[in-house]
């Protein structure tokens, strides 16, 4: 084992004792305007003296100026020691600068790095700069005081990748939620401190259930997955609500049924597109729609089953259709991810859910979406069958 230098960067270098001797000598040639035989005395003994003392250590760049200071100190060139000093300052200010550039170089769209650091972000929004800024801080940060050497080492060599390390200096944030739309919805919730109350019909769900959505993915990164069996309670809800409405209008009770059923069917429809135009439209505090997974398991309820196969089938009618670019023109939507399980009442011709898995599988093959799971091999492997945080890449 040799002795080694740890770089500002991370890198990890051999010691080398001529910069150091270089070092010195810039300092004695600022305040001289030359380079003395004592000059280039001191120089080397100071260089002899830290590379015994370091001998089989690792140092950081820090730790080898710190010496290089003491050991001018102790000669009589005090002059000398003050000019390496305010040499060093002026070093440290111009690193400074090296953030300071590739913040003027994302602000003015040349930096390639964050251009291509996320493809669901777009590097010109303002949003997205913000989110960036405080990604160039914390990476700076991380690498130099708050990940071990060898690890930023191994990742600014590409020979592994440290995740998300633009937001980890920000230790109050996690990584990837699955959100309880459940007790939200149905107990309220607060938001910015505002109390919203339970809906009391589908298309509301789904609008409180995106303003969740976003405000949780902004207290995070990464992913996150709602599950669709926590919005079906208020299919039921709508129902109720309208046929309360015909039935008022003096509507016999097969009529009222028959005309709620229509306006519950409409109600499904909005709240979905609501749902899709909401979590597509808005922007969370990481500058970009949030990274949202969908979880369709028609056994997560017994009650609501119909309900929640009202609402399978509209995800996968309107994915299926996909939605408007700004020419008009209908594309495949990055978001909400579809996490369809394929179980017992949908994966043969004569279970009462088939057609959902026909629906699917026509999404799947204009959409490339959902993404499948097993209720058979999940419950093999896991004991359960539950929703999970999908990481495949829009």
């Amino acid at each position: 084992m040799g002795t080694s230098i740890t770089k500002r960067d991370g890198r990890i270098v051999d010691f080398d004792k001529t910069k150091i001797q270089n070092a010195i000598l810039k300092a004695f040639k600022e305040v001289d305007g030359e380079v003395s035989e004592f000059a280039i005395e001191k120089a080397a003994n100071i260089a002899n003296y830290i590379e015994g003392e370091s001998h089989n250590k690792n140092l950081s760049i820090e730790e080898i100026q710190d010496m290089v200071e003491n050991g001018l100190m102790r000669t009589k060139r005090k002059d000398v020691a003050k000019a390496y000093i305010l040499y060093r300052n002026r070093r440290s200010m111009a690193r400074g600068n090296i953030i300071d550039n590739e913040v003027f170089r994302l602000i003015d769209n040349k930096d390639e790095y964050w251009k291509r650091e996320n493809s669901n972000k777009d590097s010109m929004l303002v949003t997205t700069q913000r989110d960036y800024l405080a990604g160039i801080l914390s990476t700076d940060v991380s690498k130099r005081l708050l990940l071990p050497p060898q690890v930023v080492e191994y990742h600014t060599k590409g020979a592994i990748h440290f995740h998300d390390i633009d937001y980890f200096l920000q230790k109050a944030l996690h990584n990837c939620d699955l959100i309880n739309l459940e007790d939200m919805l149905m107990n309220g919730t607060v938001i910015n401190g505002v109390m919203v109350e339970s809906p009391h019909r589908f298309s509301t769900a789904c609008t409180i259930a995106t303003q969740i959505i976003l405000g949780v993915s902004s207290s995070q990164y990464g992913g996150c997955t709602v599950s669709l069996t926590h919005l079906a309670p208020f299919v039921r809800k709508s129902y109720e609500k309208f046929l309360r409405k015909y039935l008022d209008r003096g509507f016999d009770i097969d009529e009222a049924a028959k005309w709620a059923k229509e306006d519950t069917k409409i109600d499904v429809a909005d709240g979905v597109q609501t749902f899709n135009y909401q979590v597509n439209s808005m922007t969370n505090t990481n500058g970009q729609a949030p990274f949202l997974s969908v979880f369709m398991y028609l056994n997560e309820t017994d009650e609501y089953k119909d309900e929640l196969a009202m609402i399978i089938e509209e995800f996968l009618k309107q994915r299926i259709q996909g939605l408007k670019n700004e020419q008009g023109v209908y594309i495949t939507q990055s978001f909400p991810k579809l996490l369809y399980v394929l179980e017992e009442d949908n994966i043969t011709e004569d279970s009462k859910y088939w057609y959902l898995t026909e629906l699917a599988a026509k999404c799947t093959a204009k959409r490339q979406v959902p993404d499948y799971i097993s209720e058979y091999q999940m419950f093999k492997l896991k004991g359960d069958c539950y929703p999970c945080i999908n990481k495949t890449c829009a």
